[in-house]
């Protein structure tokens, strides 16, 4: 029986990962103006979180990597390039943290701020070092601080993306702490499931 919801939990782990990965995909089709609402942390931590051995690894780098191909096919740039670097630092730190933090036990709470700390330092990141790359950004602090707040003109401010970061991925975070759960209870009796 444990076995049972073992396979049972580790299925729904991969399934999760995997549409949060396609979702980023599919977005561009149905919800264009919702930029950055992709749960990237989410299947991150959460994939680190929760799957086991290599999986916590594998799994959702491998997906974000698939993802990020496609999206960057779809954009007609190079599949991978040095600017993907920090991104794939991040993401790397927070499986590290999400193997660091199973002490948790995917506790809803620390493991909601753990994912909201991921976003907002893969926010700071990535807005660094596009500051840092781009051109039309001056290279003094208030250059700086437009590349975290209104970003360059003709373009979404970049708050944002992080708004919307925030809420894809904790959306997502607690989808994927609920089906867990779910997924590791024992099952309950014909007879407690006539009462309820």
């Amino acid at each position: 029986m444990n076995d049972r919801r073992s396979t049972l939990t580790l299925g729904f782990c991969l399934f999760l990962i995997g549409f949060g990965a396609f979702f980023r995909v599919l977005r561009l089709e149905f919800f264009p103006d919702f930029q950055n609402f992709a749960p990237l942390m989410a299947i991150a931590c959460c994939g680190a979180l929760f799957l086991p051995g290599w999986l916590a690894f594998a799994a959702p780098l491998g997906a974000l990597c698939i993802s990020d191909v496609m999206l960057n096919l779809h954009y007609g740039v190079a599949v991978f390039s040095l600017g993907e670097l920090p991104r794939y630092l991040c993401f790397g730190l927070a499986v590290a943290g999400g193997i660091f933090a199973r002490r948790w036990q995917g506790a809803a709470l620390p493991t909601l701020g753990f994912v909201a700390a991921n976003s907002v330092l893969f926010y700071l990141v990535t807005n660094f070092f596009c500051w840092l790359g781009e051109a039309a950004y001056p290279k003094t602090a208030a250059g700086l601080l437009q590349a975290l707040t209104v970003g360059l003109p003709g373009w979404p401010p970049t708050w944002t993306f992080l708004r919307n970061s925030l809420v894809s991925d904790l959306l997502f975070t607690g989808l994927f702490i609920a089906a867990v759960h779910l997924a590791s209870q024992p099952r309950r009796t014909e007879a407690a499931l006539a009462r309820a």
